[in-house]
């Protein structure tokens, strides 16, 4: 969208909420309904198994990163073991159950029913995402695509916006840390007519960590410096009973250097969306948003410690839609039907650098992609048993893909134009909840699909001293998965869940070494994924415990290769994390909380080991009067040493132990 139509849809926004004076209530039963959140979620839904991460836990974690409190479920992860100040952007790709190191995202991320995910990397800008614009999160492992559109092969992280409720008029938090570390925020959250306006801002510094072993580390070493920012405004209005409207803007900006001192990356977005909310006879949730993304990255050698590569510019534009409909088809039923589409094109500017400092060649790359994709789904409600199903039908296409080099004179020496491709992909999912009192029993089965994106296409990187090359014939990967599982209360307060699942990817994109200097991206037959994960929650009194585990028995299948039957890149086969909270009176809080990642491999020969690390964080909060508390948090407290990176014995460390005191107003 161009930029000169941005301003008028913000503007737009605002004005509806500033005008609006009709009540929000539900047509159905004459309740006043909390604004700001989608539909309500199907009968059927449990039947896929989810975790809920609430508020609470959001805004009370040591590190103040939405990424980290992801963690507390077994399984997350992203392509690096680093968080969103010492990782390189392009790395924080999410994905699930073990699936294979891949930097772009295999979960589909949602914010308020958005994909936010990078239009050209497939990334998550974790640093935009500030907790305390958020309500919940709820992460659905595995489940197939269903009404949420393709991308969802690892499944399903759902972010809400805080609501109403969830927001005082003022408030906000400033912070201290280790390394001259500061963090500020702030939220203004006045109620307009009968609607709520949110405008937030958020900042971020650090002259950050050494990531290079002390023993590894030269002139050129230099700390993970890291700098962002992020402003967003959230307008919510009724329109009607049971109608409303949300718009909901975001921009931000972050600077990071890694592990040299030149290696800095930089990164910006802005997005806006507007979403149509109506709970009448018929439902109705229509969506529209635009993203615009830049990227920016400097590649160091790691013997010469000069400029070898400058990825300059990487701007990138992602505009798609929802509308979903729920016709009245009787109370044992939840009929859905509807459609999306999403549209991302973008591109890369960069320049390689030989010894002498001088420029040897000009590249630039990109093109299109999109899907659009048609969906019916149904809950139907039998007594005990709720059963679910749903199919997709997705055509996509991959167009306009391009690379150009030219040399240092500015002549053209490669000129590649690739061929437009397109295709049609059918999916469904299909799930039984079956209630018995204190146990619910629940079995599904589900098909998906990703298309490659705009970076796995046509975007080489170099983490020095290996190159990885893109591919512009990569085909989508498709995912074919069962699981079956108990939830299950045996005390008040306290739920044990437990889930055994089998997931194929098939034509699964990863890292092919080629040599010990060159990899290249390629899919391989399939990467099968099977295992054990189980949740345990029991809040008695002032005490809470949570825990989550997961057991995931990877392996490439790829006949006639040298990595068949190897655990697939960057996919620990045990993870964990336990926290134990303490609420004695009413603004008191203290936590702690246990993390175990096992250890996982670099690269697709399992040459390079990053072993397995355990973490431990502590966070609390002490009241000093009514709406001002002092806020202490410590990021792992016994300086566990976390290796994110090992190439051929040359390694990058996770955060160190941090510790940050600061006060926290009005909420």
């Amino acid at each position: 969208m161009p930029r000169a139509m941005r301003v008028p849809m913000l503007l737009a926004g605002l004005l509806t909420a500033a005008n609006a004076h009709a009540q929000a209530v539900d047509p159905a039963t004459g309740d006043i309904v909390v604004l700001g959140r989608g539909l309500d979620l199907p009968p059927g839904t449990p039947a896929y198994g989810s975790v809920t991460i609430d508020r609470a836990r959001l805004t009370n974690d040591a590190s103040g990163r939405v990424e980290d409190v992801l963690l507390d479920v077994a399984g997350f992860q992203q392509f690096r073991r680093s968080d969103s100040r010492s990782a390189n952007p392009s790395a924080q790709g999410a994905t699930l159950r073990a699936l294979g190191g891949n930097a772009s995202s295999r979960t589909l991320v949602l914010l308020d029913g958005v994909p936010i995910a990078d239009p050209f990397f497939g990334y998550i800008p974790f640093n935009a995402i500030v907790p305390a614009r958020l309500g919940g999160i709820r992460v659905t492992r595995g489940g197939g695509s269903g009404p949420f559109g393709a991308g969802a092969v690892a499944g399903t992280i759902e972010m809400t916006s805080a609501s109403r409720a969830d927001l005082p008029p003022v408030s906000g938090e400033a912070l201290y840390g280790s390394r001259n570390a500061q963090a500020l925020s702030a939220t203004v959250a006045p109620t307009v007519g009968s609607g709520f306006v949110a405008l937030s801002g958020q900042f971020d510094r650090g002259d950050g960590f050494q990531t290079t072993p002390a023993e590894q580390r030269t002139v050129a070493s230099a700390p993970a410096r890291y700098r962002d920012w992020s402003a967003g405004l959230r307008a919510v209005a009724p329109l009607g009973p049971g109608s409303e409207v949300q718009f909901r803007g975001l921009v931000f900006g972050d600077n990071r250097t890694l592990r040299f001192a030149g290696a800095d990356s930089a990164s910006s977005g802005e997005d806006a969306s507007v979403r149509l909310i109506s709970r009448g006879v018929w439902q109705v949730d229509v969506l529209a948003y635009v993203q615009a993304r830049t990227f920016a990255n400097k590649v160091i050698s790691s013997s010469t410690f000069k400029l070898t590569l400058d990825q300059r510019n990487t701007p990138s534009t992602g505009v798609g839609g929802k509308i979903e409909l729920r016709p009245p088809v009787g109370g044992d039923h939840v009929l859905r039907v509807g459609g999306d589409f999403r549209l991302a094109d973008g591109q890369l500017f960069e320049d390689a650098y030989g010894a002498t400092g001088l420029v040897t060649a000009r590249r630039n790359a990109g093109g299109d992609t999109s899907v659009a994709g048609l969906f019916v789904e149904d809950d139907w409600t039998l007594g005990r048993l709720v059963l679910t199903g749903g199919v997709r039908a997705d055509h996509w296409t991959i167009t306009n893909g391009r690379f150009r080099q030219r040399n240092a004179a500015g002549l053209l020496t490669t000129d590649t134009v690739f061929p437009d491709r397109d295709g049609t992909e059918a999916t469904g999912r299909a799930g039984a909840l079956f209630k018995l009192g204190m146990v619910d029993l629940r079995l599904a089965g589900y098909t998906g699909f990703r298309l490659p994106t705009l970076n796995e296409l046509y975007r080489p990187f170099t983490v020095f001293p290996v190159t990885t090359q893109a591919n512009a014939n990569l085909s989508p990967e498709r995912l074919r998965g069962v699981e079956g599982g108990i939830d299950a209360r045996p005390l008040p307060g306290m739920t044990v869940s437990l889930t055994g699942f089998y997931n194929r990817l098939g034509d699964a994109i990863a890292n092919l070494t080629i040599s010990p200097t060159l990899r290249r991206r390629g899919n391989v037959n399939a990467v099968v994924a099977k295992g054990v994960e189980a949740s345990f929650d029991w809040r008695r009194g002032a005490i809470d415990l949570s825990a989550s585990y997961a057991f995931s028995d990877s392996a490439v299948d790829a006949p006639g290769m040298a990595f068949d039957g190897l655990v697939p890149a960057q996919s620990p086969r045990h993870t964990a994390s336990a926290t134990l909270a303490w609420r004695p009176r009413s603004a008191w809080f203290a936590s702690l909380t246990a993390r175990y990642v096992g250890k996982q491999y670099e690269d697709d020969l399992q040459t390079d080991v990053l072993r397995a690390a355990t973490t431990v964080d502590a966070f609390a909060k002490l009241p000093v009067r009514k709406g001002l508390a002092v806020i202490a948090r410590a990021e792992n407290l016994l300086d566990a040493t976390v290796v994110t990176r090992n190439q051929a014995g040359s390694m990058d460390l996770g955060t160190p132990r941090t510790l940050w005191i600061g006060v926290r107003f009005g909420g």
